[in-house]
């Protein structure tokens, strides 16, 4: 399938998956920018053709260089758990920086959160909430999007790397039996899912199961329901977070954000 190049804005650059996203988007031909806090750092994990840009998404005054002209953000964000890069301010604070930091614009988004990321109750509950909430923020914005929700990293087999996509989050058992799946493949859909028009305003599961990667994803995109338009949830998600007891710096961040997709009339 042949494609227009895209400026593409990956955040959380130098993470595992974000690396393999920079590689990615380069390998499909497009100009690829790095959100990165440590140019010189960056420099020796990221290709030399990666377009480096300093800023910190839990610092938002940093962040209009790095978004300004991009057609297309991947956002594979990841916390180390407190302090500073708590789950709160890196998972979902950064997401809400970088849309609220548009002024304007309508890029493609692609979000990389977690499979079993509806679970409540669980040791991961601080981790897994905040992430949930950085799904309701790029529903709410109005961009076109994609929401992609790993299995757990590189636990496949030699011969597992049949693509599998799956809605409902059903598999919320916080082990390896919810799915397995290729850090190299996440970055191959989040980057494919980015052009491929089968793909916006879907969320999924992404696991990989027995058989050969699949040489098109459009036919796996497409099987896919799409999100209720105005949900802040995805399609058959279970309905267990209710908004009217969600933290009222929350609800009013999704109010915030509801005027990013929304076209200007200055």
């Amino acid at each position: 399938m042949t494609t227009t190049p895209l400026t593409v804005l990956v955040v959380g650059a130098t993470g595992s998956i974000g690396r393999l996203v920079v590689a990615e988007s380069l390998a499909q031909g497009h100009t690829t920018r790095a959100l990165v806090r440590d140019a010189a750092r960056a420099g020796r994990q990221l290709p030399s053709d990666a377009e480096l840009v300093v800023a910190d998404v839990t610092q938002p005054d940093t962040l209009a260089k790095a978004v300004d002209g991009v057609d297309a953000i991947v956002l594979t964000l990841g916390s180390d758990g407190s302090g500073h890069s708590s789950p709160e301010n890196v998972d979902y604070a950064g997401v809400r920086n970088i849309l609220s930091a548009q002024d304007g614009q309508t890029p493609r988004v692609a979000l990389m959160t977690a499979i079993g990321v509806t679970a409540r109750g669980s040791a991961y509950n601080h981790l897994l909430d905040w992430k949930r909430r950085s799904e309701r923020l790029v529903r709410a914005s109005g961009l076109p999007y994609t929401i992609v929700r790993p299995g757990w990293f590189d636990m496949n087999d030699a011969d597992e790397h049949r693509l599998v996509f799956l809605q409902g989050d059903t598999r919320r058992s916080g082990s390896p039996s919810d799915g397995v799946i290729a850090r190299e493949q996440i970055a191959q859909v989040l980057v494919r899912a980015l052009t491929a028009p089968e793909a916006v305003g879907r969320t999924f599961e992404l696991v990989a199961e027995r058989g050969p990667a699949p040489s098109d994803m459009g036919p796996l995109f497409a099987a896919l329901d799409q999100d209720a338009h105005g949900a802040l949830d995805a399609v058959r998600d279970e309905d267990n977070m209710p908004l009217a007891k969600e933290p009222e710096r929350v609800r009013k961040d999704l109010d915030m954000v509801t005027q990013v997709g929304k076209p200007r009339h200055d």
